[in-house]
Parts: C-alpha cells; structure tokens; sequence
C-alpha cells in the first residue's frame, strides 16, 4: 500500500503520457526535464507497486495497471483544477468585497464618509455594512461575518486587536422644559439617580456612561430604544433627558430642541475604535481602511474622509 498521496505533478505526467505515448513529449507537456521524470514516474510505480509505462523503441505506453490510473488521476487533476478555481474566486470576492460592522454612532455619522473615501481610491470595491451595537460587532467578527468592525464601547473582547481612529464626546442633554434646563451644573450623584431615556444593553453608549458613572448604580432608565434617533426624539417630547454623541445631538441643541447640561466631575470622552480577529491577516481593502484612518488621525482630519478626531 502506498504510505503517501501521490503527487499531483507526476500524476500530471502519466496523464500526459497515455495522451503523447511518449516520455519524453509527456514531460515537455507539463515543462519537465526528462531525467526528472524518469525518476518520478519510477517513484509513483514503487508507491503504487505497480508498473504503469512500458518502455519501447518509438515512445512509452501506459499498462494496463497504468491506463486505469491514469484515468482516475485524471478525474484527481479536474478536481485539482476546481479546486484552484474556487481559491481564486473566493481570493478576488475578498479582493472587491469589504463588510463591514459598525455600532450605531459611528455607522450614522463617520462611516459613510470613510467608505467614500476609500472608494475613491478603490472605485470598484464593493463594501457591506451592518450597523449594531458594540456587543453584536464583536460577536460578528467571532463568527467571521465581517472583516472590520467599529466599536464605541470603553473595553475590547479578548481575541480582538483594536486601534483608535477618531475620538468622541457624550453629552448630557434635556427638553427645553425639563427642570435640568436651567441648571447651570449638575452632580455625579443627579445623573446617576435620575431615570434617563437611554440606549439598548451592550451599546457603546450606554457602557461608556456606566463607566464614567464611577461606581454609582444608574437608577431604571426612563425608556430603553435601540437608535439614536428615538432617544433624540423622546429626550425632546420630555421623556427624559438622554446622554448621547455630540454628533447626534448638536443639530438638535442648535435648534433649541434640546439643552445641554454640565455635570460635575463627569469626562464623558471616548475611543471609536476599529476591531479586527486577533491572529488574522487583514484584506486588502480592510487594511486600506484601516491605514487611511489611521493617516487622517494622526493628521488631524475631523471626521471627514477619514477618521481624525471628534471633539
């Protein structure tokens, strides 16, 4: 019995041989030296234990051994050639194709002009994006759906790298009529205890206010919604006042829809940071990506093409 598989190159050669009926052509068909197949041949009859060529004056000929290996070889080699069809097609799809997760800030406000960005430099590339919460971003790249993420909550899973690539504030917002309006401050302890309209369980958002709460357990939330638009709009019909993104909520404090109220004590800054599979070897756009933001912060572009800082 044979101890290893065969090699598909002289597999090759035998094939070529019952098509030539010559060594010689056969290893010139498949660009080898003549010696070399020799050899080769010689080695797949002593690991088959079988003689696959007859050697005579005009050429050589397959067995009967070697015919019917030779055809089976074939069907190997079709195969083979499937095989390196799919590995190059899957190559280009990686090569045109980036997807993407972004938890929602960043998905609302930055990523569509990252994208555009990079899309002038690669104008054929085909880019998907999915906007959740931080917590989904990190559970799509674990499962390998996405290629990129980006993430505002405070910690990385472990098996993630990350990288910064713009910065970003929260902000503590109320109706015009809510009692917090016409404060000038508040406390820590006021904001912990008051019941805010807020986002879901496991958005950077909510983790980044839970962290600078510092220890304080946060009172129920007044209304809990999975978008940054249903916050605004039920922060301003006087559900509660709302700690959200400066990006989101500026429009809305310019118009006089909502206020901005100053805590104590409180730095609600924070990281937007890009998530990628520890141990992974980036994709060609996914590391364009990555490098163009991280050129565009070290720059200081706010925001634009690429991701500078947020202030």
């Amino acid at each position: 019995m044979p101890t290893r598989w065969p090699d598909l190159a002289v597999l090759e050669l035998l094939v070529a041989i019952g098509r030539h009926g010559s060594l010689g052509r056969a290893a010139r068909s498949v660009d080898m030296a003549q010696p070399n197949a020799s050899r080769a041949i010689a080695g797949l009859e002593r690991s088959l234990g079988l003689t696959l060529i007859e050697r005579h004056a005009r050429g050589s000929r397959l067995t009967a051994d070697g015919e019917a290996i030779a055809e089976l070889a074939g069907r190997l080699l079709v195969g083979a050639d499937d095989l390196l069809a799919a590995a190059s097609a899957r190559r280009e799809h990686h090569e045109v194709r980036l997807d993407l997760a972004a938890s929602l800030t960043v998905a609302e406000y930055l990523l569509p002009a990252w994208v555009t960005g990079l899309r002038s430099i690669h104008p054929g590339l085909d880019v998907r994006m999915r906007v959740e919460n931080s917590t989904r971003v990190f559970e799509l790249l674990e499962a390998h759906e996405i290629d990129l993420g980006f993430v505002e909550s405070p910690a990385v899973r472990r098996g993630l790298h990350s990288r910064t690539v713009a910065t970003d504030r929260l902000v503590v917002v109320a109706a015009p009529t809510h009692p917090w309006a016409r404060r000038s401050h508040l406390t820590l302890d006021e904001l912990a205890d008051t019941p805010l309209v807020t986002r879901e369980a496991g958005s950077g958002t909510r983790s980044t206010l839970a962290d600078a709460l510092d220890g304080r357990t946060p009172a129920e939330p007044a209304m809990v919604v999975a978008s940054n638009a249903a916050v605004l709009i039920a922060a301003a019909s006087g559900a509660g006042p709302a700690v959200l993104s400066d990006l989101a909520t500026r429009p809305w404090v310019a118009r006089g829809e909502l206020v901005e109220v100053a805590v104590d004590g409180l730095d609600l800054t924070r990281r937007l940071r890009a998530v990628w599979r520890r141990g992974d070897v980036l994709s060609a756009p996914a590391a364009a990506l990555l490098s163009e933001l991280s050129r565009a912060r070290a720059g200081g572009n706010a925001g634009g093409r690429a991701g500078g800082n947020i202030d």
